[in-house]
């Protein structure tokens, strides 16, 4: 094993790492500002409440509002999912996607409201009932695209329900949401056609080509053609595929229940990965060409090859398995911000469990600290589960960071009726440890005593994070302290 430099930066390097992150996240709040105001104030500085005058006027133009601000919203989720490198680099990808999520039914809600607006508003002007109107409206033919264009955003939103998507193969809810650029295609047409808020000539006219030409370039840009080019250009293929781990059967026989894959291409380099970022994987076999899937690199990127482990959770991880070498690999990335580039604080805290122990293999690696200075959590339900254990145990040794490896299932709800509510309350936020650990009392700082001074790195199952970073919060350490890749999107 070749070690990496073990290299000490001073305090003052970590403050204006700080401020420049700071300074990034405040241009995106400020573009993200400008963004959802910039419609609201193209409306109102073209006059247009001024005219209205009857219930009619005042509902339509609220109908119209509405809408111009929801097709706004619906923009900036496109942006914030189009995997644009600026974004990346600031709130990395994770957390753009968590706010792409976040947006989807208000926009829904919009789009509804809207249309049921614009309905009520023309009926009460006409004097007619809003299915009468409804019926009108649809013998318009650019309205007809309208209510084409509603029902397929309602078709992708509520395939993006937890309770809809978990029952969806992966592959048939990513169809369904790239119905989402045709839904916004189809609602076009109406918009410039319809009523003097886009009329020729007006900067709100000129304002809303440019956003639907900004949009449409960003995805096609980022999204396909980036990829394209850096797939080729680096040429990626399989060289070696091994078993892990095994988990062992009730039976008594065993099955693989990890892999680890190395793909080596002449292009590596020119890639710039770090330690921590994930790709998303595309391997060109009969089974797999059309599956993308999403996994961390768990070990460092050398000049000519990348590596990463995959747990074996299901058909698709399996497949991945059997890769044979010599495969092409198309790729997107790499993506997000669990690097050295977020650190703030001089000492770490590395923490991951199951397929997110992968990623924390690779900042050990790498990551800077001095000796005693980086607390390693591995946690598992069983021995079999901990992947990667051996190359951690090695890293941590030679690093001299200090290795926790957690296992146990968690404690039950019914431990918590014989406890105090203080211990209680303690309980639920160590939900990430094992029973007996949290039935002690340990939190997150039993095993990092230097935690108000860390970094915490996180990457593991969504409940299990969130139970991490809720106990580090509970020590006091502030958000920009606080690092996290998750696997549910």
């Amino acid at each position: 094993m070749t070690l990496s430099p073990t290299l000490t930066n001073p305090t003052v390097d970590y403050r204006r790492k700080r401020r420049r992150r700071t300074s990034q996240e405040t241009q995106f709040a400020l573009a993200f500002g400008f963004a959802v105001a910039a419609p609201t104030a193209l409306y109102l500085a073209t006059g247009a409440p001024l005219e209205w005058h009857t219930a009619g006027d005042i509902v339509t133009g609220l109908g119209i509002l509405t809408g111009l601000i929801a097709t706004q919203m619906v923009l900036i989720m496109l942006l914030l999912a189009a995997r644009i490198p600026w974004v990346d680099q600031t709130i990395g990808l994770d957390r753009a996607i968590s706010l792409h999520n976040q947006l989807g039914k208000p926009s829904l809600y919009g789009l509804l409201a809207h249309g049921l607006l614009i309905t009520v508003g023309y009926g009460l002007s006409e004097g007619v009932d809003p299915v009468t109107e409804t019926m009108s409206l649809l013998g318009i033919g650019d309205m007809v695209w309208a209510y084409v264009s509603m029902a397929l955003f309602v078709l992708v939103v509520v395939s993006s329900l937890v309770v809809v998507k978990r029952k969806l193969p992966r592959e048939l809810w990513m169809g369904v949401h790239f119905l989402s650029y045709a839904a916004v295609a189809f609602s076009i047409p109406h918009q410039f056609s319809m009523g003097s808020v886009l009329a020729s000539g007006t900067i709100s006219r000129w304002y809303w080509i440019t956003a639907y030409l900004l949009t449409a370039s960003a995805i096609l840009v980022f999204r396909i053609a980036l990829p394209l080019v850096r797939s080729f250009q680096a040429s990626l293929r399989v060289s070696d595929v091994t078993v892990s781990s095994w988990r062992v059967l009730p039976s008594g026989g065993s099955v693989p229940d990890s892999w680890t894959v190395t793909m080596t291409g002449p292009g590596v380099r020119s890639l710039e990965a770090e330690s921590g970022q994930f790709f998303r994987w595309r391997f060109l076999t009969p089974q797999l060409w059309w599956q993308q899937h999403p996994i961390s690199l768990s070990a460092a990127p050398t000049g000519n090859s990348l590596r990463f482990t995959v747990r074996n959770l299901g058909s698709g991880s399996a497949a991945i398995g059997s890769v044979k070498p010599g495969t092409r690999v198309f790729f997107s990335g790499p993506y997000g911000l669990f690097t050295e580039a977020a650190r703030t604080q001089p000492k770490l805290v590395l923490a991951g469990a199951g397929a997110g122990i992968g990623p924390i293999r690779s900042l050990v690696e790498t990551a800077d600290f001095a000796p005693g200075e980086c607390t390693v959590i591995i946690r598992a339900s069983d021995e079999d589960s901990l992947i990667l254990r051996d190359e951690i145990r090695e890293w941590c040794w030679n690093r001299g960071a200090v290795l926790f490896e957690l296992v146990g299932h968690r404690a039950q709800a019914s431990d918590r009726y014989s406890l105090s509510l203080e211990r209680a309350a303690k309980l639920d936020r160590a939900s990430w440890l094992p029973a007996d650990h949290a039935l002690a009392g340990y939190t997150l700082e039993s095993y990092a005593p230097h935690l108000s001074q860390s970094d915490v790195y996180v990457c593991g199952p969504n409940a299990w994070t969130d139970a991490v970073l809720a106990d580090a919060q509970a020590a006091g350490l502030k958000q920009e302290s606080l690092h996290s890749e998750r696997f549910s999107w």
